[in-house]
């Protein structure tokens, strides 16, 4: 094509710009011509070419106008102008055809009551269908224009036009429809498990048939993509359609999740990339929140590392009930500012207090929580990375989580705060590495200071990754595919349990709100995950196949373990109200606690080596590992 013609649909498509904040008037302007053509042309069916014009009545012009002015004032009262006709549909048809057939039966009734017989009666009821026609055919006309124009411009872009496979047929695909074609997508063909709509027509797109069809390379044509339309299906439903998409080697898009479209975070036509909770092979955990909110509404909430990835979902969660007061603590200025920034956009009347602030430092918590007072406090900083904490780090690992945990409960216990929740982690369990070892001291802790504390209920929460936080695989894997692979994975057998952040963050709310004093809760986390099966399914989900894109396999990192665990063999668990969860007592080792403590507190900077062996005479599954 041509640099002058792609000019010219350009211009076109700048003209039509230029009308729309004209969009009403025009369109009564021209409905009412597709009206008054609609009353010659049913002239020209009943009479023939012979006597349409001079077998008319006298009065015929003033009974056109009386017409058009009927049909007018019925498309207005339907709001019919209102309508983008880029976007015209069956709901549009439904709408035009109630306000024609009115409107044809309101000018038949003056017509016959006014005894105009000249007018034929035939004329009379054939007209309200040649009025529907001609609106409608105008609608479909201009929206083909839109549409060829906008795959025109894309094409003299450079850009190759996007041909689209949709993995659903329901609403959400036909509100899909509505809004993607004019994007510059092509949709070749939408497919669905239901057999009543195998064989359909869905806003003029053929339904070709189950999910399953797309494995036919007849069924997907030349499409350049794969759109999964399923927001309202089940974990194992959308997991199928993955699985499905991603084995053909085409880019694999969705619309948002059924929660994004309920929060009104995302629009349905607005596809994007594969994320984490997409890959999550079980339905996200629904925990009972009936209790959150007498615990929250109207409290002063306190949440250190209230700017990482669980403790800034954990913020937001929080701001939902409606708090007196959030009070983050924070020691990266930077996630502090990004944490502020969301909060003032989604809850602008939530009274914020942001504070650069260290766990390691008593004085300034003692001081933070002498002047906040918080009634709830959720303790989320932590190191969690473990082969950066293993060797050069484990002092500073051992004084942020375990001594930093200790800091914010006795801060915490010393205001008499409510509840004191600790995040923790499935690493803790039977730890290998210095990190897990740190956060079962933390655990300890915790269950130790509520032995001492009656005033203040301390309990913990443990689960296993979070897809999406920083630091875990999903971001790695997608900026190694981004660089052309290979994608690292330490060991072939490797798996690891898996939660969206939103689920953490329940979870720990679910925790503050029925947890014990000296508890710990444990989400049943379902089945695990192979971490090497998660690479092959992002490559594939990429378009790419593991020819383009390698999977290199580079030993287990310091400290790392094949599996992780969720109770320890000497943990003692009791039952709850909640399905899901189920408690952990731990052994209360008040005094062991104290020494570790009272050692790291007073000494100055100690080996890996020696931090190794403190650790191990408090946390016996990891003195025996």
């Amino acid at each position: 094509m041509t640099v002058p013609t792609a000019s010219r649909w350009l211009r076109l498509e700048q003209l039509l710009a230029r009308l729309r904040p004209h969009r009403a008037p025009l369109s009564l302007a021209i409905d009412a011509l597709m009206v008054a053509l609609a009353w010659n042309a049913t002239y020209l069916f009943r009479l023939g070419f012979e006597r349409w014009w001079e077998a008319r009545p006298w009065y015929d012009s003033w009974v056109l106008l009386g017409v058009v002015a009927a049909y007018l004032a019925a498309f207005a009262l339907l709001k019919v102008p209102q309508s983008m006709w880029r976007f015209s549909g069956f709901g549009e048809v439904k709408r035009l055809t109630f306000a024609c057939g009115a409107a044809g039966l309101a000018s038949a009734a003056v017509v016959m009551g006014l005894q105009l017989y000249q007018v034929p009666r035939s004329v009379l009821a054939l007209h309200p269908l040649f009025s529907l026609m001609a609106v409608c055919m105008v609608r479909v006309a201009y929206r083909m224009l839109y549409e060829h124009a906008r795959a025109r411009i894309a094409g003299s872009n450079g850009a190759e036009p996007r041909r689209a496979l949709v993995l659903g047929a329901g609403e959400a695909a036909k509100r899909l429809l509505a809004g993607i074609q004019h994007q510059g997508w092509i949709v070749t063909g939408l497919l669905d498990d239901d057999p009543a709509k195998q064989g359909a027509r869905i806003a003029g797109v053929p339904v070709l048939g189950p999910l399953e069809a797309i494995r036919e390379r007849g069924v997907r044509g030349d499409a350049t993509h794969l759109i999964i339309a399923l927001p309202s299906a089940t974990a194992a439903q959308r997991r199928r359609a993955v699985e499905l998409a991603s084995a053909l080697g085409l880019p694999v898009l969705t619309v948002p999740s059924a929660e994004e479209l309920r929060s009104g975070e995302a629009a349905v036509d607005r596809v994007r990339d594969i994320e984490p909770e997409d890959l999550l092979g079980r339905e996200p955990v629904q925990l009972d929140e009936a209790g959150i909110g007498e615990v929250l509404r109207g409290k002063t909430v306190l949440i250190t590392g209230g700017g990482g990835s669980i403790g800034s979902e954990l913020c937001r969660q929080v701001a939902r009930f409606q708090p007196a007061k959030l009070v983050i603590v924070e020691l990266s200025e930077f996630n502090l500012y990004t944490i502020e920034q969301d909060l003032s956009l989604r809850f602008p009347a939530l009274p914020v207090v942001k504070l650069i602030g260290d766990v390691k430092d008593l004085d300034g918590l003692r001081a933070i929580f002498e002047r906040e007072r918080p009634q709830v406090v959720f303790h989320a900083a932590a190191y969690k990375h473990v082969p950066l904490m293993e060797v050069d780090n484990a002092w500073a690992a051992l004084r942020n989580n375990t001594l930093g945990t200790y800091h914010a409960a006795l801060a915490a216990a010393e205001v008499k705060a409510e509840r004191f929740v600790l995040i923790s982690t499935d690493k803790a369990v039977n730890p290998t590495n210095v990190m897990g070892a740190t956060k079962r001291a933390a655990e300890l802790v915790v269950s130790a200071m509520a032995a001492e504390h009656a005033s203040t209920r301390f309990m913990a929460v443990r689960f296993g990754n979070v897809l999406g936080s920083s630091g875990s695989v999903i971001p790695k894997f997608k900026q190694q595919i981004a660089a052309g692979g290979p994608i690292t994975v330490t060991h072939p057998d490797i798996i690891r349990y898996f939660m969206t952040i939103p689920e953490a963050a329940r979870l720990v709310l679910q925790a503050a709100a029925i947890g014990e004093s000296g508890q710990v809760l444990v989400l049943d986390m379902g089945e695990p995950v192979k971490i090497v099966d998660l690479a092959k399914t992002m490559i594939r989900l990429a378009g790419k196949s593991e020819q383009e894109i390698r999977i290199v396999f580079t030993g287990l990192r310091p400290g790392e373990k094949l599996y992780e665990e969720l109770l320890a063999d000497g943990d003692l668990t009791v039952a709850t109200a909640v399905k899901e969860l189920r408690l952990a007592r731990l052994d209360d080792s008040l005094e062991g606690a104290q020494r570790l403590l009272a050692w790291v507190a007073s000494s100055p900077v100690q080996s890996a080596d020696l931090v190794r062996e403190a650790l191990s005479t408090l946390v016996k599954e990891y003195g025996r590992r």
